[in-house]
């Protein structure tokens, strides 16, 4: 059975029905024959844009006096008849599309993302009557808002097949790993018809770029594996929409809104359990200077993270205590990896006991390889910076040349299809409500995590310094 809101009133529905069978004649041409399938037949903005205003007009003028909404039986029916008139065999997918749309009540850019990925994959070939159901879920999820006019149906509906008309470009610069993020990207890509570029290397790295690059960037998106690293070129990003940054906790995003976190991570100190448990860890990061755990500690101090980590540091700490605990690992002669990855592996081996990474390495490994691997993540019990929550987030750049399709992508990263692909694919924790998490995953509220203000980890340029001071990085 089809779900939909009470809301709205009978000159919606006059609308919708009226919308959808033009939607369906301009599918299907001519319905002389309904039992034939009809040719592919192409359209094009004027010829959407033209039908589209002829409903509004033919509704207008017969649009009774407003009642009581219309429930869900009458929309169904409504929708039934328009759909039997306009071509029978079109019904079975049009209830099916409708019902899988209206389910879990889709917010009005997840209704965009449907109607554009419809008119996209049509476009190739012309617009058929199996790729007419995403349009009617559409225009029935918007008519039955409250207040909603004939003119705002039809600006729905022709911005969509505008966009998907003629997609454009992104260019994105990722400081994320092409492993973790590329599948969620190209899945932006193939559900716009977006035309996305992205250059990937550490954030560190990315964030030199542009501003060295300055307002000649090509970068539209700026996506960081922390707020150090977006920090570092606020200057250059351009304030967001309240749009995307609601969306998220105040915490999560960046106060003067010129960036938004798209997921969250926790610093972790991976350990080996065949020679460890957590009763033999201290119970803050500085206890690792002590001089038994010598030979034992692996870090990649290259890693943004990690240097997310120090920064955090120095906020917490001051920075002559964060000079010391660099100074007193540097003194207990840890491995060095160039990554977290490598870290979790080496502690499962038992090339070190202990390593400074990320929470969701780990659920990598033992997704992979079961729970015999013999390493578990360990967040101090006394809280502190090796507990510290980050966000990978993103900004766009003031200069970007395509700043509709990179507002268009933070809104995809941010809905349900974004979020549930990193909580699910790369067990980091999801910042939008409503999102499923793994049973594996140990819920925020369960880390003494510091609180911290994202503000407080953009000092990237200063934590190079003393990292570089103390011989940690050449």
């Amino acid at each position: 059975m089809l779900k939909v809101s009470s809301r709205g009133n009978s000159k919606s529905l006059g609308l919708l029905v009226v919308f959808i069978t033009v939607l369906f004649i301009l599918a299907c041409g001519s319905s002389a024959q309904p039992q034939e399938q009809p040719a592919p037949q192409g359209i094009d903005m004027e010829s959407i844009r033209s039908a589209v205003q002829d409903a509004v007009n033919e509704s207008n003028k017969a649009a009774p006096a407003p009642q009581e909404a219309p429930s869900s039986q009458e929309i169904n029916s409504a929708v039934e008849r328009a759909v039997t008139d306009a071509m029978s065999t079109g019904l079975p997918m049009v209830q099916s599309a409708v019902s899988e749309a209206m389910a879990d009540s889709p917010s009005s850019d997840e209704i965009t993302v449907m109607i554009e990925a419809a008119v996209s994959d049509a476009m190739a070939k012309g617009l058929k009557a199996e790729d007419v159901g995403p349009l009617v879920e559409q225009a029935i999820a918007e008519a039955v808002k409250p207040g909603i006019t004939a003119e705002e149906v039809e600006s729905l509906v022709s911005k969509a097949v505008e966009r998907a008309l003629a997609p454009g470009r992104l260019v994105i610069y990722s400081g994320r790993s092409k492993s973790l993020v590329d599948p969620i990207i190209q899945q932006f890509a193939e559900t716009t018809g977006v035309d996305v570029a992205v250059k990937y290397a550490n954030t560190p790295q990315l964030s030199a770029t542009i501003l060295e690059e300055g307002n000649n960037s090509p970068a539209d998106v700026f996506f960081a594996q922390d707020p150090g690293g977006l920090g570092a070129v606020e200057g250059m990003l351009a304030s967001l929409p309240d749009s995307i940054l609601d969306q998220v906790p105040d915490w999560a995003h960046s106060p003067q809104g010129l960036w938004v976190g798209i997921s969250g991570r926790a610093r972790t100190v991976v350990y080996n359990t065949e020679k460890l448990t957590e009763d033999d860890l201290p119970s803050d990061m500085f206890g690792f200077t002590d001089p038994k755990w010598k030979g034992r500690i692996g870090w990649a101090p290259t890693n943004a993270s990690f240097q997310t980590m120090v920064t955090a540091m120095r906020a917490l700490w001051g920075d002559d205590r964060a000079r010391l605990w660099l100074e007193g690992i540097q003194a207990n002669e840890p491995r060095i990896y160039p990554k977290n990855t490598p870290q979790v592996a080496a502690a499962a081996a038992g090339e070190i006991d202990v390593g400074f990474v990320n929470h969701y390495y780990l659920f990598r490994f033992l997704a992979e390889e079961g729970e015999n691997f013999a390493a578990r993540n360990y967040h101090p019990r006394s809280g502190g910076p090796g507990s510290v929550i980050m966000v990978a987030g993103a900004g766009i750049l003031s200069s970007a040349e395509n700043s509709e399709n990179a507002e268009r992508f933070l809104s995809f990263m941010l809905s349900r299809v974004g979020q549930q692909y990193f909580a699910s694919q790369t067990y980091e924790y999801p910042l939008v409500e409503d999102v499923k998490t793994p049973r594996a995953l140990i819920p925020l509220s369960d880390i003494n995590s510091p609180q911290i203000a994202l503000t407080g980890l953009a000092d990237l340029a200063g934590t190079q310094k003393m990292l570089q001071e103390t011989g940690v990085l050449p």
